[in-house]
């Protein structure tokens, strides 16, 4: 993946160059499912982080979960969820878009007082588009685009994912860039384009 290629992954539709990672361990937590599928959304967290060179934990001491998946039927079914409006603001007008749009997915960050990342919410509305997705294959794309700020329009048309044999797997060159964007020399946050040559002479040496 070249320099181009890579900027446009965090080049969002405002035309704002804009990549962030964690700067704390993972703690995530999962509502909405069973326990089998529990474990393999876990699962696919671990193998991404495992791959960024990043750290899980058991807790996080602000936050508790900093992590937090929400599979669910409908969006009003997260007005019924205790406190989370005090964690998302406007959250009312939120589910008000998202019911307007039709959405089946959202994902919102939060980030620390250097930029990085400090807590992700994800919420997938499960509606026949996603219950048709395998759970694996559901997972292992949550992981991935929760492990860094992509732009809006990042995967838009091509999926972080790909096919070996019967296998979901994650595309070589997506798993190159978040490597190289977890590079212990390379910034928490960045907002200026050269960072993605930066990354680039990375996923160069990292192949």
């Amino acid at each position: 993946m070249d320099a181009d290629e890579i900027e446009r992954l965090f080049t969002r539709g405002d035309g704002q160059y804009f990549c962030a990672r964690w700067g704390r361990p993972i703690v995530p937590v999962v509502f909405g499912v069973e326990d089998a599928t529990l474990r393999v959304v876990k699962g696919a967290l671990e193998a991404v982080v495992a791959l960024a060179g990043h750290r899980m934990a058991e807790t996080d001491p602000e936050l508790g979960a900093n992590l937090m998946l929400f599979f669910l039927r409908d969006w009003d079914d997260l007005r019924h969820v205790p406190g989370l409006d005090r964690m998302i603001p406007d959250l009312w007008e939120l589910l008000d878009r998202l019911q307007a749009a039709d959405a089946n997915q959202y994902r919102i960050f939060r980030f620390d007082a250097g930029g990085a990342v400090k807590a992700c919410f994800v919420f997938l509305r499960m509606d026949a588009h996603l219950s048709a997705v395998p759970a694996e294959t559901l997972a292992l794309s949550q992981a991935v685009q929760s492990i860094l700020v992509w732009s809006d329009r990042a995967f838009v048309g091509r999926s972080p994912l790909g096919l070996v044999g019967d296998a979901v797997i994650l595309r070589p060159e997506i798993a190159g860039v978040i490597r190289a964007a977890y590079d212990r020399a390379m910034p928490d946050v960045a907002q200026d384009a050269s960072h993605a040559l930066r990354l680039a002479a990375r996923v160069g040496g990292i192949n």
